[in-house]
């Protein structure tokens, strides 16, 4: 049997705001081309990683997106939602007859992965037929929505940063790339929000438990395998052996994984104990006689108190070394992973403790899941998108926002281009000095260039 709702978003008509469907009808009387940018206006973060944008051409605009039974089935919807609206059924068709249901649109961009300071054109989407003046602003709705990956790419990168100061001051900087594991599918809105996301951090990292990410980097951006994992233990594996029973658990982890990475979730009961006592002398020597790395989970608490007492704890069973720098490392078959309670402002709290009791940030990774993925939102970084051009029978007008109530939204106005000028980007009008740096991704119906998630790690990395 066909699942009945596997194509349950799949009509272009109706992803968007209701009411944009009877905008036809309000642009100036012989509208030719309507021209909006794209932008991140401020916010949490100065610079804003540009990613996101080729998984929604691909799942949603390229091809023939309109035929004549998704016309009727969005007059269907509309006519009894909007009662007293016109649905623009003259409009639709003409996109069926003319581009054979193809949408006559241009995108031009910025690379994925460009960082690039807020404020500046992100995109540009302008109508190349025109008789659909109308349809720009149409698919605002549904290309806004590349906030979610610009953010979460843009916020894991912030959290690099953060993660590799301390590992400069403390440790090694190369062990960087899987300091940060995404732990969010759980945490997140839907499945498509963890793909999306998911791939967005693994611009900046390759650790990961979020499969649809995978998916999404595999599918959208040629990346084979974009991230990887290891054997874990969840509480359901613990505690289903019984608290008495704890050691078997953990000793049935090492027996099970006799070799390299393991992380063991250990505060099922007291995280305390399982440090001193469990793993600091049960299994101590099973541990350092392992081919691998025990990593203690802890999970539960106030995190910078309780990993630095877990470190404690694990360096006097284990042992330390000072390193070259003047901090503590742990035995090398033992580490810890903090994966509850970590977002961007938690994770400098946790590794400054760490530091302030002379602990190497070598000593620990992190685990993130809504802190990563979902504790966000569009004004994070002050997204909008924004008519800046029209063409009225030939004439060229500007278009543009200036409310006297928030200076903070005036938009930007005419043919706009990202140039880069002195090592500094600024977003110019069409015809000014230098080369535009967005490029035209889109184009009728077809993905014209296209980025490889190696390109795009290149563009955003530190």
């Amino acid at each position: 049997m066909t699942n009945p709702i596997s194509n349950l978003f799949d009509n272009i008509i109706l992803l968007t705001d209701s009411y944009k469907a009877t905008h036809y009808l309000q642009y100036p009387p012989k509208s030719r081309f309507v021209i909006s940018y794209y932008e991140s206006r401020g916010g949490k973060f100065k610079e804003v990683v540009f990613f996101g944008l080729q998984y929604f051409l691909k799942r949603y605009l390229v091809g023939q997106v309109v035929t004549a039974e998704k016309i009727d089935e969005a007059e269907d919807y509309l006519k009894e939602h909007m009662p007293d609206a016109v649905f623009n059924r003259q409009g639709w068709e003409y996109i069926l007859n003319k581009h054979n249901g193809r949408l006559p649109i241009s995108i031009k961009a910025q690379p994925e992965g460009m960082v690039t300071p807020n404020s500046n054109v992100m995109m540009i989407v302008e109508n190349t037929d025109p008789a659909c003046y109308w349809l720009t602003n149409y698919l605002e709705t549904l290309l806004v929505q590349v906030w979610h990956a610009c953010t979460v790419a843009t916020q894991s990168r912030e959290m690099k940063k953060v993660i590799l100061k301390y590992l400069k001051e403390t440790g090694n900087p190369k062990e960087i790339d899987f300091k940060l594991h995404d732990f969010g599918f759980r945490g997140v809105s839907s499945v498509e929000t963890a793909g999306i996301g998911g791939s967005a951090h693994l611009v900046n990292f390759l650790g990961t438990d979020n499969i649809p990410s995978l998916i999404v980097a595999r599918r959208c951006y040629n990346e084979r395998m974009a991230g990887f994992s290891i054997n874990a233990a969840e509480h359901s594996t613990i505690t289903s052996w019984g608290r008495e029973h704890e050691v078997d658990a953990y000793r049935n982890m090492l027996t099970s994984y006799p070799t390299g990475l393991v992380a063991v979730v250990s505060d099922s009961y007291n995280i305390f104990n399982a440090c001193e006592n469990i793993w600091g002398k049960e299994l101590k020597s099973m541990v350092l006689n392992r081919e691998g790395v025990l990593v203690v989970r802890p999970d539960s608490g106030h995190p910078p108190e309780v990993v630095v007492k877990c470190l404690e704890i694990l360096g006097k069973q284990f042992g330390t070394t000072e390193n070259e720098k003047g901090y503590k490392v742990l035995d090398p078959h033992v580490r810890i992973i903090q994966g509850d309670g970590i977002d961007f402002d938690m994770l400098g709290n946790i590794l400054e403790e760490m530091k302030k009791n002379k602990f190497s940030a070598d000593n620990i990774a992190f685990g993130s899941g809504g802190g990563l993925l979902q504790k966000m939102d569009r004004d994070t970084l002050k997204f909008a998108f924004k008519c800046s051009s029209i063409n009225v029978d030939g004439e060229e007008r500007d278009v543009y926002k200036d409310p006297i109530t928030d200076q903070g939204k005036q938009s930007k106005r005419g043919k706009l281009k990202l140039i880069k000028k002195d090592d500094n980007f600024e977003t110019t009008t069409i015809d000014a000095p230098g080369e535009d740096l967005l490029k035209e991704v889109f184009k009728d119906g077809e993905i014209v260039k296209e980025y490889n998630f190696s390109e795009i790690r290149e563009l955003a990395s530190l």
